[in-house]
């Protein structure tokens, strides 16, 4: 199976606990904090086993700014530096609008940027922050080596606009410089 298929399919696949149905009573905080690079800190230590920050990776909900761990009787909140996921590979199918991008986290999580699941471009010309949606408003920053190959395969408008298609959408990532 090809890598395109692949990130497709685990994208498709996932399963995850139905944090947006659930309203704990219990609500406080907990010292867990996600820095930039993506990783993840307990009472200010590296959490170092992957499988632990992506078991909590699936109870994470973003509420009026906010991020929690969520579940059935406590929600937490912790801090997020930056973006709570990394997007840190890319998998393209097709071309132009039939064109259809699968991005990977640093967690294991894959999804397909779409309608429902836009890239989106912060920061400046110079310094810019790209994103794309994984779910319900969690948003992974695409690696810096990720966002030039999607800048390398993107469209170049008459009117100097970068653009890229993906699932029927288009991205607008920037303006192209001389």
């Amino acid at each position: 199976m090809d890598p395109f298929t692949q990130l497709l399919e685990t994208a498709q696949n996932r399963r995850l606990p139905p944090v947006h149905l659930w309203q704990p009573e219990r609500v406080g905080s907990i010292d867990i904090r996600i820095v930039a690079d993506g990783t993840w800190f307990h009472e200010g230590v590296a959490i170092r086993r992957i499988a632990i920050a992506r078991v909590f990776s699936t109870i994470l909900r973003l509420e009026d700014g906010q991020y929690y761990l969520v579940t059935p009787p406590e929600k937490l909140a912790i801090e997020v530096e930056d973006a709570p996921f990394i997007a840190v590979d890319m998998e393209s199918s097709g071309q132009g609008k039939e064109r259809r991008l699968v991005f990977a986290t640093n967690l294991d999580d894959a999804v397909q940027a779409d309608a429902e699941h836009p890239i989106t471009v912060a920061g400046t010309p110079a310094e810019p922050r790209p994103y794309v949606e994984v779910r319900d408003g969690l948003r992974a920053l695409i690696a810096r080596s990720v966002f030039y190959r999607l800048v390398d395969i993107a469209e170049t408008e008459s009117s100097g606009e970068v653009s890229i298609w993906s699932a029927g959408a288009r991205f607008v990532l920037g303006q192209a410089t001389d």
